[in-house]
């Protein structure tokens, strides 16, 4: 089973919520903190049993249109990876930009590694990307996590206690050449610095954790990164807020979950959001577990009616809707099947699947653009989807379709006692009805042509 495990196993008996450990997600991280190992677990208030349903009780509820003549029937996979790197933050640039945890549940992240609530139409274009081909685009839907409520740390763990810091590397973006060298010998001190400091914390007791290890190690990598920021200034490449990454952390799973300290940050970087929301590394109140990978498949398709045409750079488009509590279900979409069993697609239950069958996410983005507009107020009515038969509405063309497919290892006994959920807001309650999904386009021209080629042609590509 693939999933983001961590080397604790926290009850809720022992859970401290500290508001330090929230800064330090909330203030200018777009990523996991998770240096010295994988993402953490916890537990959380799993979704109502009520939830769940039997897949093979359901009865078939997808139609395919059938192609009409000139249709547009090739399809054009992008390999982008499954997150390896961790790419998390609780934050949605297109809905409430420059709002730090303005999406109070956690995104997972494929495509564009800079993706955070101040990316703009210009970060993106000059960040990296996990796409082979070299797509910028960025793609994010919430994280889904397993809960297994009353499983608690199993005691006499040999790793209890360990040092835990943010991790640089992935908030340095597109280093330039003459700097990388530079950059890997920061790399490997703060790593040291790490190591250190691990050594240390062993022959301590873990209340001087903070005064004997973080303090001193806080003001080490202070001064390393201080360095290297001002290394990479000379480049023009000065990274925002660098040195608010100094801070570390203590996890303790005998005492409790962290010891933390005061964070620094830079007077001329102010990070934006509360800094409250956020617990232990990347759970949020509500949003709690053992967050699982899974098998991620991004493919455009075409349209039954004829051919698509290109979209435009930065589009931004959204699937279903995160908050249908207070929206109602108007833009909620099928989003929940098992492998095998395609062809029945659940609006508000999550499934539970026969051996051999997997959990997962199908989310069809709208195919249909106004031709105008890359956004719009509401983010949506610049996109529209297509009828029964695949015809767009009055006013808008077909563009390639996107397809997200996501597909989870979830054990059985799991799914059978409801112990897996979807990250949503709060007043969701984990309702898998507010299942989401957001894509901004930032494929160069020659890709997106070939993208259109390929779909119009109807040809299978994979990059």
């Amino acid at each position: 089973m693939t999933r983001y495990q961590g080397r604790h196993r926290f009850s809720r008996r022992t859970r401290l919520t500290a508001g330090a450990t929230g800064l330090a997600l909330t203030i200018g991280l777009a990523v996991a903190i998770t240096t010295t190992g994988d993402t953490g677990t916890a537990q959380a208030d799993g979704a109502d049993k009520s939830l769940f349903v039997d897949i093979t009780g359901q009865r078939r509820n997808v139609d395919v249109p059938r192609p009409g003549p000139g249709a547009a029937t090739g399809t054009f996979t992008v390999d982008c990876g499954d997150n390896e790197n961790g790419h998390f933050n609780p934050d949605n640039f297109i809905a409430q930009p420059g709002v730090r945890n303005g999406a109070r549940h956690l995104h997972d992240y494929v495509g564009n590694v800079s993706t955070d609530a101040d990316s703009t139409n210009e970060s993106l274009d000059a960040a990296g990307t996990t796409c082979r081909n070299g797509d910028k685009s960025t793609y994010f839907w919430p994280v889904l996590r397993i809960d297994r409520a009353d499983e608690d740390e199993e005691p006499g763990d040999p790793e209890r206690s360990h040092v835990e810091c943010p991790d640089v590397k992935r908030v340095l973006r597109d280093v330039p050449r003459r700097s990388r060298a530079t950059v890997d010998k920061a790399l490997t001190e703060l790593r040291s610095q790490i190591t250190e400091a691990d050594a240390k914390l062993r022959t301590l007791d873990p209340d001087s954790a903070v005064d004997e290890v973080l303090n001193p190690l806080r003001d080490k990598r202070f001064t390393t990164l201080r360095q290297l920021s001002d290394t990479l200034a000379e480049s023009g490449r000065r990274p925002r807020g660098l040195t608010r990454l100094a801070p570390c952390t203590v996890t303790d799973g005998d005492k409790a979950d962290r010891a933390t300290l005061d964070r620094d940050t830079e007077p001329d970087a102010p990070g934006k959001g509360d800094g409250k929301t956020g617990t232990d590394e990347n759970e949020l109140p509500g949003n709690e577990g053992e967050i699982q990978r899974p098998r991620v498949d991004l493919t455009f398709r075409g349209s039954p009616a004829g051919k698509v045409t290109a979209m435009p750079r930065f589009l931004r488009v959204l699937y279903g809707d995160a908050k249908t509590t207070t929206n109602g279900p108007k833009n909620a979409r099928r989003s929940w099947t098992c492998t095998g069993f395609e062809d029945r697609v659940l609006l508000d239950k999550y499934p539970i699947c026969p051996q051999g069958s997997k959990v997962k996410r199908i989310h069809d983005f709208a195919g249909c653009w106004n031709g105008k507009d890359t956004d719009s107020q509401n983010h949506r009515d610049h996109m529209a989807y297509a009828d029964a038969q695949g015809r767009c509405p009055q006013g808008f063309m077909a563009v390639p379709q996107l397809r997200i497919s996501l597909t989870y290892d979830i054990p059985g006994d799991v799914q059978r006692a409801a112990q897996y959920a979807v990250d949503a807001f709060p007043e969701e309650k984990h309702n898998p009805l507010s299942d989401h999904d957001d894509f901004a386009n930032v494929m160069t021209e020659d890709i997106m042509n070939r993208l259109v080629a390929c779909v119009n042609t109807g040809k299978r590509c994979r990059e």
